[in-house]
């Protein structure tokens, strides 16, 4: 059934304050959840993260002290939701295991955004970025059997196979060659922006993970790893952070931002396999649709536009988690050899990426290079899980070693 958020009224403000019992949720079984369960976990609070952060930077630049103290409210109940929304995920699992649910997230939701994309660039840019998460999600696995002495595919259930992607050592680009081309918010589709928004604010919570639990690890290999892929997540959002038209306007911005918090919390409400967790998604959809209320309240007054001239009038299809084993698979076999230059993607590795690379790499292997190597001398082999077959680029099929 089709859902409009804008006819519907949602908990008024004042009931949305939480009190410490109920902001005391039980967290999801590590062993017993459904992977894809974790993973909307993950996306929700990289949502509500971004939110957050969103909210601050506009209460920093508004001058109404009004509208700033019921920015500040809404921001508080944010923070009541962020909370609940992270602390599902369960204490027990290791720095490493929610790092591989962070990477399934960036696999399956980008991949699943870029089937849905309409727009043919910013579908190449999803599908581009794709192959690196997927990439960071084999060294990662690599990493957790080294240390950790267990394996990858029983965090991601199988439902993500795990194998080489475009290299993380040829992810590193020089800068400039990370900034896109932004949609036109005057032409571009409402789902198209949601897309956007949605990828920048997981690939951000991503960023912003490894750039404080890398350094946690006593493992120079785990500390290297971390510093080395937290260095291709700072390109990943500003790839995806430039798609966003840069003319939208503060109170565009605004809405646009509720609209997606509503879209996702729906979507996940209609896909949850866990009751309690399902009960919260619902819970936080009735919170977001007066929030959206009162952003398109305030576009109304201050930017003086109607919020239904930029949104969709209903929901577009839930976004789902699901396998994209095949889809994948194509794009190793067809997009794998691709870089940046400029706005747009070429096959040549053209002076300034060469030059980068020869700055960076200083003459040595990268921690991404390095840990395949440090398994393969453990093991004998590296790690993979590929049920669906051997991978679709023959130069990186697995060659077994003959050492220890």
């Amino acid at each position: 059934m089709s859902f409009n958020p804008l006819e519907h009224r949602g908990i008024p403000l004042e009931r949305q304050v939480r009190n410490w019992r109920e902001l005391d949720v039980e967290p999801v079984d590590p062993d017993k959840s459904d992977p894809y369960t974790k993973c909307r976990i993950i996306t929700m609070n990289g949502i509500e993260v971004e939110a957050i952060m969103f909210s601050h930077h506009f209460n920093r630049v508004c001058p109404d002290p009004e509208i700033r103290r019921q920015m500040a409210e809404i921001r508080y109940i944010e923070q009541q939701q962020q909370k609940v929304v992270n602390w599902l995920l369960p204490g027990q699992a290791s720095t490493l295991e929610t790092t591989i649910s962070y990477e399934q997230v960036a696999v399956d939701l980008t991949a699943w955004i870029a089937r849905m994309e309409p727009d043919a660039y910013l579908k190449q840019a999803y599908e581009f970025g794709v192959l690196e998460d997927f990439d960071h999600l084999y060294r990662y696995a690599n990493l957790y059997e080294m240390i950790e002495h267990r394996k990858a595919e029983k965090i991601v259930g199988e439902l993500t196979e795990i194998m080489p992607g475009r290299p993380t050592v040829v992810e590193h680009r020089h800068p400039a060659d990370n900034v896109r081309d932004p949609y036109d918010k005057n032409t571009a589709q409402p789902v198209s922006k949601l897309h956007a928004l949605t990828v920048m604010s997981a690939e951000q919570q991503t960023m912003n993970f490894y750039m404080n639990v890398g350094p946690l690890y006593m493992e120079p290999i785990a500390r290297q790893l971390y510093q080395e892929i937290g260095l291709i997540e700072e390109e990943h959002v500003t790839h995806y952070e430039s798609l966003v038209d840069p003319g939208e306007t503060w109170w565009e911005r605004l809405v646009n931002h509720e609209y997606n918090e509503c879209y996702l919390y729906h979507s996940f409400m209609e896909t949850e396999s866990d009751p309690k967790v399902k009960a919260i998604w619902e819970l936080h959809l009735n919170m977001e649709l007066e929030h959206l209320r009162l952003a398109c309240d305030l576009m109304r007054r201050h930017d003086g536009r109607d919020p239904e001239s930029i949104l969709a009038p209903e929901l577009p299809a839930p976004v789902t988690f699901e396998p994209n084993k095949e889809y994948l698979r194509e794009l190793l076999a067809t997009q794998i050899d691709l870089t940046t230059l400029g706005a747009g993607y070429v096959r040549e590795a053209h002076e300034r990426f060469e030059r980068m690379q020869q700055e960076l790499m200083g003459g040595q292997k990268p921690p991404s290079e390095r840990v395949i190597d440090e398994h393969r001398e453990v093991f004998g082999h590296e790690y993979r899980s590929e049920p669906d077959g051997p991978h679709p680029v023959r130069s990186l099929r697995e060659e077994v070693s003959t050492g220890v």
